[in-house]
């Protein structure tokens, strides 16, 4: 059976974040938790999250017509959300003819009882945990109450077939977070656990960073474009950010 896909997918991380401002603050100053009142789904954007997203747009816009997004799928979370706001806005993208869907599917892994807390936070309240992860690892440690890699990745498999059921042929943008990114080209590419631990390894996905996928009809598959693609940012002279995208630990 031939698999039907999206003419092109763009997988986006959002723009920096004030949680990811918060976080390197926490972070350099040696604290447990992270100073934000807000909960995860309602940190918004910092005010260069904003120029990062606009400066994305402006790429999308510059595209030819018959290149630019046909349907928008993000994140309900707010810096999800706005980011998409003011991409299509300043792509020039009107909502009456681009379908946007906000998709809880593509939520931030949720961290459980470890959200909020700094690394120096998980291994001084929960040093067992802390232990646990690192012999575990990533992809499989599921915090109590929270998420793991794989669970991420079984909510995003059916993302996929939405995808390719009711979008295929078509331009797909999808807006969301660094988890998502990097669990969506797990399972685009066919990786394996230590090839996508081995490329989280290699830095974080930037702020604003598009990493894309083309479908050749010949091969029957999607054929990655572009990863961690920045040069948006850079022509607009919009500063290039990785921080974490999370308001828990870090990598092991």
């Amino acid at each position: 059976m031939t698999q039907d896909w999206p003419r092109t997918l763009w997988i986006v991380r959002h723009g920096q974040s004030a949680g990811n401002v918060a976080r390197d603050a926490a972070e350099a100053a040696g604290l447990f938790v992270i100073d934000i009142a807000e909960r995860d789904i309602d940190v918004p954007l910092s005010e260069l999250g904003h120029e990062q997203a606009q400066a994305l747009g402006q790429w999308f816009g510059s595209l030819p017509a018959d290149r630019k997004p046909e349907v928008v799928l993000t994140s309900p979370y707010v810096r999800a959300r706005q980011t998409t706001c003011l991409l299509m806005e300043a792509a020039g993208l009107d909502t009456r003819k681009v379908r946007v869907r906000v998709d809880e599917r593509l939520r931030e892994k949720e961290f459980g009882l470890l959200d909020r807390l700094t690394v120096h936070g998980i291994r001084q309240k929960y040093p067992e945990l802390a232990a646990q992860r690192i012999h575990v690892g990533k992809f499989y440690f599921r915090p109590p109450g929270g998420e793991s890699w794989c669970d991420v990745i079984l909510r995003l498999r059916s993302v996929l077939e939405m995808v390719s059921r009711e979008h295929a042929g078509e331009r797909v943008l999808v807006v969301a977070h660094q988890v998502i990114v990097n669990c969506m080209r797990y399972l685009m590419e066919n990786l394996e656990e230590h090839e996508i631990l081995s490329l989280d390894r290699r830095g974080d996905v930037p702020n604003c960073g598009v990493t894309s996928y083309e479908h050749h009809p010949e091969d029957e598959g999607m054929r990655v474009d572009l990863v961690n693609f920045v040069a948006p940012l850079r022509r607009a002279g919009a500063p290039v950010t990785v921080e974490p995208d999370a308001l828990a630990a870090p990598k092991p």
